[in-house]
């Protein structure tokens, strides 16, 4: 009896077979796509761990708290907005043009953005200029940031054998967290070595500006081993040319695009909570020094970092549908549940770090396994438009978490009210996983169709 031929994707996924990819490629790919997380992710929390001891340095002296943290909020989620614009235009080019030059493209372009915020001046030079431009500036980098994991990403896991890739998104996406992480043993070390009190102190005035110097150092790197060591996948895997993949995504795949966009706002909500506000509460309700709350953070998103390739590979063993249908309710129960009990508790430093661990693990593993989802999600004709998109797009509503917040004055105290905001976040995970179908099995060459529930 005659066998079926394999596809180019079971094909691609047998590294030692004679057809197959070469496994040095296979490897630069995947090392490729994980530098290019890490620096994403360093790029991102730049703002919310090193600006945050010197926010004066943007800001009036005379403003109030509410309009302080406003503010502060505004510099992430400009970042956070961009990014959606940059998946459709950088997805349109990795899609029409080709993964590996667009890629080069958009790390060019928030290196320099990185470099000239790492220059700019204070309050006291150009008033409130500082803080418009900061703003802006984020809003552009974000636009480029956008670019690049719509680009690096599926590269990486169109190069990922089938067996492999719930391993290889883990570990690709666990330099998310790592990235927070190290942000945070940097300024850390820094506020040791640097004074903080003031307007005028060392840290204030000139410190923060290293780790964006670090970072920008960080994005030519990427960008020499992107040019010198990265290929394109296989045209097999990277589909036929669509003039108008974006129109495309949007008229062939909006149920898929929805569904991704459920699970992708529960996971952007409960990472700002994790990401932006824990570190604001830790600070205003458990009088935690700044020392004391970069510490709890490293151990958060380190906590996290670790979890992540152990969700990656149980999402490989039981599915990527089953595990988020689980998380989300891990979630609502564990993630929430820690964060809250730390919150009500009034407990201490000790206290932060014991509960940092579960909120670490149960509010930010969705990451794990989501870099191989989304691409098994949509066809390889618009794979890198349909993953920046899916990914993006549903940054925008959870970016106003600070509005959100805000209605809830009146009815429970500041402190308490993130985790209700998580518990929203870990639902729409559970509900995005249940309307989509499985994925793992799903090959990566067929572009005729995507995965259908069953």
């Amino acid at each position: 009896m005659m066998s079926t031929p394999p596809s180019p994707a079971e094909t691609a996924a047998r590294p030692g077979t004679p057809h197959g990819p070469d496994p040095a490629k296979v490897r630069a790919a995947v090392r490729g796509g994980t530098l290019a997380y890490f620096v994403d992710q360093f790029d991102i929390y730049l703002p919310i761990v090193v600006l945050a001891p010197a926010a004066a340095y943007f800001q009036a002296a005379n403003l109030s708290a509410s309009t302080t943290a406003l503010l502060a909020s505004l510099v992430f989620a400009s970042t956070l907005i961009g990014r959606p614009l940059g998946a459709i235009i950088f997805g349109h080019f990795a899609d029409t043009v080709g993964r590996k030059r667009t890629t080069l493209v958009a790390v060019g372009g928030f290196g320099v953005i990185t470099l000239v915020t790492a220059c700019l001046p204070g309050h006291e030079t150009i008033g409130m200029w500082s803080v418009g431009t900061l703003i802006a500036l984020r809003f552009v980098d974000g636009i480029f940031l956008g670019g690049e994991y719509t680009t690096a990403v599926p590269l990486a896991m169109e190069w990922s054998p089938k067996h492999k890739r719930g391993l290889y998104a883990s570990i690709i996406t666990s330099t998310s967290p790592a990235a927070y992480a190290v942000i945070a043993a940097i300024t850390l070390l820094m506020l040791q070595l640097l004074p903080s009190a003031g307007l005028h102190s060392a840290y204030v005035q000139w410190g923060w500006r290293i780790p964006f110097f670090v970072g920008a150092l960080l994005a030519a790197v990427l960008f020499r081993y992107y040019q010198k060591q990265v290929h394109e996948p296989p045209s097999e895997l990277t589909g036929e040319k669509h003039k108008l993949p974006f129109v495309r995504l949007l008229r062939k795949y909006p149920r898929a695009l929805g569904q991704v966009f459920v699970l992708m706002t529960g996971t952007w909500l409960a990472t700002n909570m994790e990401a932006a506000v824990t570190p604001a509460q830790l600070k205003a309700h458990l009088d935690l020094s700044s020392k004391e709350v970069t510490l709890t953070m490293l151990v958060i998103n380190a906590a996290a970092a670790l979890s992540y390739p152990l969700f990656g590979m149980l999402s490989q063993r039981i599915g990527r549908r089953r595990f988020y249908i689980g998380y989300g309710f891990s979630m609502v129960v564990l993630g929430a549940g820690s964060y809250t009990t730390l919150m009500a508790s009034n407990g201490g430093f000790g206290a932060a770090l014991g509960f940092g661990v579960l909120i670490g693990v149960f509010t930010v593993g969705t990451f794990g396994p989501i870099a191989a989802y989304l691409t098994e999600r949509f066809p390889a004709s618009i794979r890198s438009t349909g993953y920046g998109v899916g990914y993006s797009l549903a940054l925008i509503a959870p970016a106003f978490y600070q509005f959100y917040l805000q209605r809830f004055d009146g009815f429970m105290p500041a402190h308490l009210a993130p985790g209700v905001l998580i518990v929203l976040a870990g639902l729409l995970i559970s509900l995005g996983g249940f309307l989509g179908p499985e994925t793992k099995d799903v090959d990566m060459a067929d572009d005729s169709t995507i995965p259908k529930l069953s």
